[in-house]
């Protein structure tokens, strides 16, 4: 195989693979919100939902839904999940985090919504109003302690075709 030379533009767009500890991880996934999340159908297909999500103070991850969408249906289930977290851009660096995950109704997901609400948006002028729109919207959460986590990759070229 032909190197390609160091100098060439390509070499803009090597792909990358950096393993984190726990902290890296969380480092990664603060402030980056749009995520795929992998659950299982009955019959042991994947199911894929484009999610908002955050990370909690605590370290879960936080998806809000419905009690009657198929992510929360299928964790019920089985709590075994898997993430994405993406970057802004397509092409941006991501990773893959595995976990336990289960589902909160309301009321007792009250806690949990301020918390996904906090990690997303900050402060809410009336935690009490905020609350209620849950218990109005019969929303329900989706907590997700990691388990495991890939490195945060970045697609492109691989290293080795470079002459480095």
């Amino acid at each position: 195989m032909k190197k390609i030379p160091s100098d060439d533009r390509r070499a803009a767009y090597r792909s990358s693979n950096v393993t984190v500890d726990r902290s890296g991880l969380d480092a990664f996934v603060e402030g980056r919100h749009k995520w795929v999340l992998a659950t299982t159908r009955a019959d042991g297909r994947p199911q894929l939902s484009m999610v908002t999500g955050g990370m909690t103070a605590d370290g879960l991850l936080a998806i809000s839904t419905y009690p009657s969408r198929a992510k929360a249906r299928n964790v019920r289930r089985n709590p075994l999940v898997s993430v994405a977290v993406m970057g802004e851009e397509f092409n941006d660096a991501w990773v893959q985090v595995d976990g336990s995950a289960h589902v909160l109704d309301m009321p007792e997901a009250a806690d949990a919504f301020e918390a996904y609400y906090r990690c997303i948006s900050g402060e809410h002028p009336d935690w009490d109003e905020y609350r209620q729109a849950m218990v109005d919207q019969g929303k329900c959460m989706i907590l997700i302690e990691p388990t495991r986590w890939s490195p945060v990759s970045t697609g492109g070229f691989p290293p080795e075709l470079f002459d480095d």
